[in-house]
């Protein structure tokens, strides 16, 4: 890693809004990229993998990684691009939706302002380093972590793709796989093998994932669980707590314990 006095030659933290539904075409960068937003919900995708991410969560991309991105609301970003020639090689290779931490969102943040004191170069200097410690500590945690992202078709299928977009859209729409069969022109039985091809699951256990996902950016940002089951289709937040124990191995309630904004509140709260 470069010496401290050079990080602001490695490291550019930006400031870029997006109005709702707006997309970002697929392309990479020489450089890595941290994608965070401060509000509302970025849509990340990276091959066939997709991360719904709220303000507590963010994406690490490595150098070359081909993505998309797409804003669910009005989204306020801010991203930290990192040269190859600063990125440590303990940092991932893959995509990686890490928890943000207090002192990374005030580094990112502190980074935009225009510091007023004698020596502001070297305090920016200071503040890119301190970015770059704390991702590495963040993905080495994230690890560990409970692995949220989604799954997306492949193959050319329309019919498929358009099962699939459908529910993204709309986690909680109670359609079995019979309606969706009529209303994309296939039999059941077809897209029932094009789940199992396509997914290794049926078409329950990937809609239960895309709910999970749903329920996890949401309970991020500290939606009520109650709130969340009924959205999603659950007629009581006992059969949701079921459903999300069965694919995560963790209740709602523990998931929101372990949440980057649980651990935040907590420790604002404590100071």
């Amino acid at each position: 890693m470069p010496h401290t006095k050079d990080t602001v030659k490695y490291i550019a933290v930006r400031e870029i809004n997006y109005h709702n539904g707006q997309l970002v075409e697929p392309h990479c960068h020489r450089r890595g990229q941290l994608i965070y937003a401060i509000v509302g919900v970025m849509e990340v995708v990276v091959g066939n993998k997709l991360w719904l991410v709220p303000p507590q969560r963010a994406v690490w991309i490595p150098p070359s990684v081909v993505h998309q991105m797409r804003a669910r609301g009005a989204v306020e970003l801010r991203t930290v691009y990192f040269s190859p020639d600063v990125v440590p090689h303990t940092f991932s290779a893959q995509p990686m939706l890490v928890s943000v931490s207090a002192l990374l969102r005030e580094l990112v943040l502190r980074s935009l302002e225009s510091p007023t004191n004698q020596d502001p170069y070297d305090l920016k200097n200071r503040i890119l380093a301190l970015i770059l410690d704390e991702l590495g500590v963040l993905l080495r945690e994230a690890e560990h972590s409970l692995p949220l992202e989604l799954q997306l078709p492949q193959c050319q299928d329309r019919r498929l793709g358009k099962v699939c977009s459908a529910i993204l859209e709309d986690p909680g729409c109670p359609r079995g796989l019979d309606e969706w069969a009529q209303l994309v022109g296939a039999s059941k039985r077809t897209l029932a093998r094009r789940f199992q091809s396509e997914f290794g699951m049926s078409f329950l256990a990937w809609r239960q994932q895309v709910r999970v996902a749903a329920a996890s950016s949401r309970l991020d940002q500290g939606e009520p669980v109650t709130l969340v089951a009924g959205d999603l289709g659950y007629e009581t937040p006992a059969a949701f707590s079921a459903m999300f124990r069965r694919v995560t191995g963790v209740t709602p309630s523990g998931y929101i314990a372990h949440s980057p904004a649980h651990k935040i509140e907590g420790l604002y709260a404590s100071v």
